[in-house]
């Protein structure tokens, strides 16, 4: 089977998620950090479920599924081990249009989920389309060391600089973005120096007056992000 891997934008999307064990937290955690609207359907919570629940963070229903219960619903998560819950609720999510993640079931699956390290802006994912997860999960945790909090300030000044060359007219290709995303930059992001950072992008990608030639640029090698030379 091929996966097609994808982003969503589930801001204030109802999701479901059935379940209310440890499995549920991490579908609801993730969730939450995408602002999407939670409903866990389950008798009995964790204790974090029950303080998101508490708070008001997410919307509990204090029973098992029944089928109705995906409606409207974006997405829908089972987190149960009865194969009987899963493929009712697949079957409500085909009949609704609604995709469903059947927790170590793939045949209820209309998606799975991939191992993913958040650094800001950046999102790194990384999946085996369900074949290899703890693989996966491997690869993710030796990215993160490559990948450290200075990345986040990276990614942070990059979009800003992006919607300011936007609103003055200016759009830079891809190859101008890689070679302006060199190792001084990221020394410049490594120090902290937010200003600078943002000064040198800008310098880079925006276009030289006509009638003047840019500033030669610096020959360095290219350690990677978060290993600034």
């Amino acid at each position: 089977m091929g996966w097609y891997p994808v982003t969503l934008d589930l801001t204030g999307r109802r999701c479901v998620v059935i379940g209310g064990g440890s499995v549920s937290e991490r579908k609801v955690t993730g969730l939450l950090a995408a602002d999407a609207a939670v409903t866990v359907i389950s008798p009995s919570l964790t204790p974090i479920l029950a303080g998101l629940a508490s708070a008001g963070r997410i919307v509990h229903v204090a029973r098992r599924y029944r089928r109705g219960d995906l409606r409207a619903a974006a997405l829908a998560f089972t987190t149960t081990a009865d194969p009987r819950v899963n493929a009712a609720v697949a079957r409500e999510g085909q009949w609704r249009g609604t995709l469903v993640n059947a927790a170590d079931d793939p045949v209820n699956c209309d998606f799975i989920l991939p191992s993913v390290l958040r650094r800001g802006h950046l999102t790194v994912a990384v999946s085996t389309g369900g074949a290899a997860p703890a693989l996966a999960r491997s690869v993710r945790e030796r990215l993160e060391p490559r990948l450290g909090p200075e990345v986040a300030l990276l990614a942070d000044i990059t979009a800003d600089v992006r919607r300011e060359l936007r609103a003055h007219g200016h759009v830079a290709d891809g190859a101008r973005w890689h070679r302006a995303l060199d190792a001084p930059l990221r020394r410049l992001v490594a120090r902290g120096d937010r200003a600078g950072a943002r000064r040198r992008l800008i310098s880079t990608l925006m276009p030289a007056p006509r009638g003047e030639r840019p500033p030669p640029r610096p020959v360095s090698g290219d350690p990677g992000l978060g290993e600034p030379a």
